[in-house]
């Protein structure tokens, strides 16, 4: 277990996880006709899928600008998200 964190791949699994996530949400709102749009959402996901790149990039030891960037992203992102919340 400890070689699957220190590869990096449970942020791959993540990152997945959240993609299988837009799907599924996007499938309900075209059956249901309600739920969330993906333009609601997609703040919240670039947000966090920033986050897991740059959890990934820690764990794998690259360097601190490959982490400092997706960190950027995820401020933004959330920045992006609180500004529509008005």
């Amino acid at each position: 277990m400890a070689d699957f964190f220190a590869s990096g791949h449970v942020a791959d699994v993540v990152l997945v996880v959240m993609a299988v996530e837009i799907l599924l949400l996007g499938l309900y709102r075209h059956v249901a006709g309600r739920g969330p749009t993906l333009t609601r959402v997609l703040p919240t996901i670039l947000s966090g899928g920033c986050l897991v790149i740059a959890l990934r990039f820690a764990l794998t030891g690259d360097p601190w600008p490959w982490i400092a960037v997706p960190l950027t992203g995820a401020l933004v992102a959330h920045l992006w998200d609180l500004s529509r919340q008005r």
